[in-house]
């Protein structure tokens, strides 16, 4: 990685550079560190789970459907629960949930949790299934038993995670538009702006894995210069390909982008193409994003190690919850490269993303939001308020919702 980044990656914070944005204050470095150091940042515990004294036994884990959303209910032998939101990938991946991933937990003390997860890999050989399919699955009984073992404690998650340190997250407001012209888009992220004070927005280029074809002719090229013309200087750009290019079109796009002083260029290659990616961003000075498509963490150690990436992107429902999120941010952090987690779907990702938040050390200066705080808000105690840009994340006992059992009462349950 070129040293200059760390240059350009302070003029792109631009409104920010007086806030506190979790002390991200440069995006990685040229340090070397072996494969050995980010293996023992990888393995080393992670939750602190010691004030639990005796084994809390799950006695079942159930999935309901209320309307569009899926639910995740765990039960433990002592009549504890826990509860958590699915993304919207429940409606089709609902059999490997309930036939491959549940089965392995029933029985098990959550205070293993994290054990447990590496456990329902190999469990009934659900190694061979291993990518968003699985993953999902797990984060989604992980997410309702950190739940459960914050509602027996009354204290939120983020005590299990080494404590709290950060009350207020800055979030960029994603568009996830491509068949808008280049005006219109612009007049979009101008009212995102507006509605939400947000200092930061995200909008997309290319086609999406299209191999080089832009979403409509000309419009990348018209859309970069002009966001940065009309948004101005004070607003901070990012942009996300979603694998659009190879790397020499990924590197034309990636210097649009730096010179119009975007914070970071997001996936420009398909996200299994690591050469490829390494090659943009061994060519450019803007920091490249990825990983919101990674489910195995020895890519994510690669990826960190050859300087890949300068912001690393795990999905906190993709890659298989918190404690895999965390494994990959402690790597992270190791080479000075914040993590700004990829939030799958709409409903309570934000609120996931905001938990996550809550708890580690090394984030991005901003996180992606892209929900509905009008409606997830109320949910929670205190409510959630997205003000001048911020959010400030849960507190309550878990993971913050107010009242459980009243989404239970309307809802289905499935199998």
């Amino acid at each position: 990685m070129k040293q200059n980044r760390r240059s350009f990656i302070q003029s792109t914070i631009g409104a920010g550079a007086g806030l506190t944005l979790g002390g991200a204050k440069t995006y990685g470095n040229s340090q070397r560190i072996s494969v050995d150091l980010l293996e023992q940042a990888a393995k080393k515990p992670i939750l602190h789970l010691a004030g639990f004294k005796d084994p809390i036994l799950l006695s079942s884990i159930e999935l309901y459907r209320l309307g569009g959303d899926h639910i995740v209910r765990t039960i433990s032998k002592d009549g504890a629960i826990g509860f958590a939101f699915t993304n919207t990938r429940a409606h089709y991946l609902y059999p490997i949930l309930q036939q491959l991933v549940i089965p392995y937990f029933i029985g098990k003390d959550a205070r293993q949790l994290e054990s447990l997860i590496d456990g329902v890999y190999v469990f009934n050989s659900n190694y061979k299934l291993s990518g968003l399919a699985l993953w999902n699955c797990v984060a989604w009984v992980e997410f309702s038993i950190l739940d459960l073992l914050g509602k027996i404690a009354g204290k939120h998650v983020s005590e299990f995670f080494g404590g709290r340190v950060r009350n207020d997250v800055p979030v960029y407001r994603a568009s996830g538009n491509r068949d808008t012209t280049a005006e219109e888009e612009v007049e979009i992220l101008k009212k995102h702006i507006e509605d939400t004070g947000a200092k930061a927005v995200k909008l997309k280029v290319g086609g999406r894995m299209s191999n080089n074809a832009d979403s409509l002719p000309g419009r990348t090229e018209k859309l970069i210069p002009l966001a940065r013309k009309i948004l101005g200087d004070a607003i901070t750009i990012h942009a996300d390909s979603n694998g659009s290019y190879d790397a020499e079109m990924g590197i034309k796009i990636g210097r649009m982008c730096q010179e119009q002083n975007f914070h970071f260029f997001e996936e420009p290659c398909p996200f299994d193409h690591l050469e490829e990616t390494k090659k943009v961003a061994d060519a450019l000075e803007i920091p490249i994003a990825g990983g919101e498509q990674e489910t195995s963490l020895r890519r994510f150690r690669w990826m960190i190690e050859n300087d890949a990436v300068q912001v690393v992107q795990p999905d906190l429902h993709y890659n298989g919850g918190m404690i895999r999120a965390s494994r990959v941010a402690r790597m992270a952090a190791l080479k000075d490269i914040p993590t700004t987690v990829h939030m799958s779907g709409g409903g309570v990702g934000f609120v996931d993303m905001l938990n996550f938040c809550s708890f580690t050390p090394h984030i991005g200066a901003f996180q992606e939001y892209k929900g509905d705080i009008e409606k997830v808000g109320s949910w929670y105690d205190p409510p959630l308020r997205l003000k001048d840009g911020f959010i400030a994340p849960p507190t309550g006992p878990g993971l913050g919702l107010a009242s459980d059992e009243e989404f239970i009462k309307g809802a289905k349950k499935i199998g």
